[in-house]
């Protein structure tokens, strides 16, 4: 594995990847056993979250990998659909995937996102547009990321 700090609006980020695949983002120091290197990947990730904070990105255009229920691909993958500057509400995306009544189950899934900002979880907020629930409590961070991809509408 390897493993990569970048500078952020977010603070660090730390990149992991194996040899093919991005495998996850962590906001905070992980203090796993990782290689610092200048992986191909961790170095093609970076860019492209550099030009994502610019705004010259929309997309990402990354291999990922993750592991996770069946439940939380269903989720993750919705959320790649999410276009860039908007949000949906919990209740909202879990209508999108067929599951109206999950959607606290869609909140849980949306928090145990191991690629943030790759798949968007930040465009996901509560019922009335308010700002909840964020890779645990910080939704300072979805703010952030909101506000910057409106900035670049």
């Amino acid at each position: 594995m390897y493993q990569k700090t970048v500078n952020s609006p977010l603070g660090n980020l730390n990149i992991i990847t194996d040899e093919e695949v991005l495998l996850k983002i962590v906001f905070e120091e992980d203090n796993g056993n990782w290689t610092n290197d200048f992986h191909p990947l961790l170095v093609k990730a970076e860019r492209q979250l550099n030009e994502y904070f610019s705004g010259k990105r929309k997309t990402f255009d990354l291999p990922i990998a993750y592991e996770g229920t069946i439940f939380q691909k269903e989720v993750w993958t919705a959320l790649k659909d999410i276009p860039y500057g908007t949000t949906l509400s919990y209740q909202e995306l879990a209508g999108n995937i067929k599951r109206v009544r999950a959607v606290r189950a869609v909140g849980q899934a949306n928090r145990r996102n191991p690629l943030p900002i790759i798949i968007p979880c930040h465009r996901v907020v509560g019922k009335n547009g308010s700002m909840t629930g964020y890779a645990g409590s910080q939704t300072d961070k979805k703010e952030i990321l909101l506000n910057l991809e409106k900035q670049f509408m």
